[in-house]
C-alpha cells in the first residue's frame, strides 16, 4: 500500500501540529473545547475560573457517582460528601493545572503523540498528581486515617481511576480542539488556493484583454500614422510619442496586480491624445484627478476597455462627435471613477461586449461584490459609466 502523503496532508498536518503546539504554549483550558468559552481572551484570571468551573463538574459527577454506586447513602450525608469532593476536585483540579502549566516541554511532547498514549501518559502523571494532593488535603486537614490510606492498593487503585477519567476529559477536549482548528487550517488553505486560482484567472483575463486591444489598436494607431506622415508630419510625431508612452505604461502595468490612480490616468490620456489626434475637433477629452487621488490603488488596464466602447459606439459614429470626460472621486471607503461622454449612447440595447463583461468580471473576482459598474444615459445624450471599487492607497 502507498503510504506516501500528499504535499497538502503534510502540510495540513504539519500546520495544525504547530497550532496544538502554539496552543498548549497559550494555555490551552479544556472547556475551550466549547464555543461558549472561546468568548473571552486567554489570561491567568480567565484560566482560574475556567478552572473552579470544571473543578465543580468534577465534583458533581463524582458526587452523584458516590450516590449511584455506593449504598447507604443518607440524604443528610449528600452535602458533606459534596463538599468534601469540591475540596479535593479544586485541589486535585489546580494541581493538574500547575503541573501542566509548568512542564509545557513536556507536555508539548506528549501532545504530538496518538490520542491513547496522551490519555495513559496523562494518567501516569495524574496518578502521581492525585497521591500527592491527596496526601496533602489529608496533611492539612488533619485526617491521620486517610494518610495512613495513602499508598495503599486500593489508593492507588482510586486514583488511577480518577486520573484516567480527569485525563479522558483533558484528553478528548484536547482532540475535539485540535481537529477543529486543523479543519479550519485546511478551510483557510483551500480558500487561499481558490482565491490564488481566480486572481491567476483575473491576471490571465488581462492578458487576455491586452492580447484583444493591442493588435487592432496598434494596427489602426500605425496605420493613421503612416497617412499623416506626409500631409501632418507633427501630427505624426506627436501620435507616435504618446503611442510609445502608452505602450511602456501598459507593459509595466499589466505585470502587475495593482496600479495607482494616478498611472492609470496618465496612460488614458495617452491614449486619448491618440484618439484626439486621429478624431481631431470632432473630440474633447477632460480628464480631472484630485491629487489626493493620484496613490490611490487599483487594477490595472480597468479604464480602457470603457473609454473605448465609449470612442467607438458613442463617439466616433456621430458625425459631429462629442465629448468624453474622465473623473476620479472619493465617496467615503469607495473610489469613483466615471467616464461620461456626448456621443450617441448605447440606445435601446445597452452594450454588453467583451471589454466591459471583462471589466465586470474582474471587479466580482477581485472585490467579491464590494464594486461594480453602473452604466445610465447622460443628459441630453451619450452615456455615463460608473466604476465603483473599494478605496485603498498604496502609500
Amino acid at each position: 500500500m502507498n503510504t506516501t502523503k500528499t504535499m497538502s496532508q503534510a502540510a495540513r498536518e504539519k500546520a495544525g501540529q504547530q497550532l496544538k503546539n502554539s496552543i498548549e504554549s497559550d494555555h490551552f483550558h479544556p472547556l475551550e473545547v466549547m464555543s461558549l468559552f472561546r468568548r473571552w481572551p486567554r489570561g491567568p484570571v480567565r484560566n482560574i475560573t475556567y478552572t473552579l468551573i470544571l473543578n465543580l463538574m468534577f465534583a458533581v459527577g463524582f458526587t452523584l457517582m458516590a450516590y449511584v454506586f455506593v449504598r447507604n447513602i443518607k440524604m443528610a450525608d449528600f452535602a458533606s460528601i459534596f463538599g468534601e469532593n469540591l475540596i479535593i476536585a479544586n485541589v486535585v483540579g489546580f494541581s493538574f493545572w500547575a503541573v501542566f502549566h509548568f512542564l509545557g516541554p513536556l507536555m508539548r511532547s506528549i501532545n504530538e503523540k496518538p490520542f491513547w498514549i496522551i490519555t495513559l501518559s496523562y494518567t501516569a502523571i495524574g496518578t502521581v498528581i492525585v497521591t500527592a494532593s491527596l496526601w496533602a488535603f489529608a496533611f492539612f486537614t488533619g485526617r491521620n486515617g486517610m494518610a495512613n490510606w495513602i499508598g495503599s492498593r486500593e489508593q492507588v487503585f482510586t486514583s488511577g481511576v480518577i486520573s484516567f477519567l480527569i485525563s479522558l476529559v483533558l484528553a478528548i477536549a484536547w482532540k475535539l480542539r485540535s481537529e477543529e482548528l486543523t479543519a479550519q487550517i485546511a478551510l483557510a488553505q483551500e480558500r487561499e488556493r481558490a482565491e490564488s486560482s481566480e486572481r491567476a484567472a483575473v491576471q490571465a483575463d488581462l492578458r487576455a484583454l491586452q492580447a484583444q486591444i493591442e493588435p487592432h489598436f496598434l494596427f489602426n494607431t500605425l496605420a493613421n500614422v503612416t497617412s499623416l506622415i506626409h500631409a501632418k508630419p507633427d501630427d505624426a510625431k506627436r501620435m507616435l510619442e504618446d503611442f510609445i508612452a502608452y505602450l511602456r505604461a501598459t507593459l509595466a502595468t499589466t505585470r502587475e496586480e495593482r496600479t495607482t490612480l494616478g498611472a492609470e490616468f496618465a496612460m488614458m490620456e495617452n491614449f486619448l491624445s491618440i484618439y484626439k489626434i486621429r478624431m481631431g475637433n470632432r473630440l474633447e477629452v477632460h480628464v480631472d484627478l484630485p491629487v489626493g487621488l493620484q496613490d490611490a490603488s487599483m487594477p490595472p488596464m480597468l479604464l480602457q476597455p470603457l473609454i473605448e466602447n465609449a470612442i467607438k459606439h458613442g463617439l466616433e459614429p456621430k458625425v459631429e462627435g462629442g465629448s468624453i470626460a474622465l473623473k476620479g472621486e472619493r465617496s467615503g471607503e469607495c473610489l469613483r471613477i466615471s467616464i461620461v461622454d456626448t456621443g450617441l449612447g448605447f440606445g435601446d440595447e445597452p452594450s454588453d461586449g467583451i471589454g466591459l463583461r471583462n471589466v465586470r468580471e474582474r471587479i466580482e473576482k477581485l472585490f467579491a461584490g464590494r464594486g461594480g459598474v453602473t452604466i445610465e444615459e447622460n443628459q441630453p445624450s451619450g452615456t455615463r459609466v460608473v466604476v465603483t471599487i473599494p478605496y485603498s492607497a498604496t502609500n
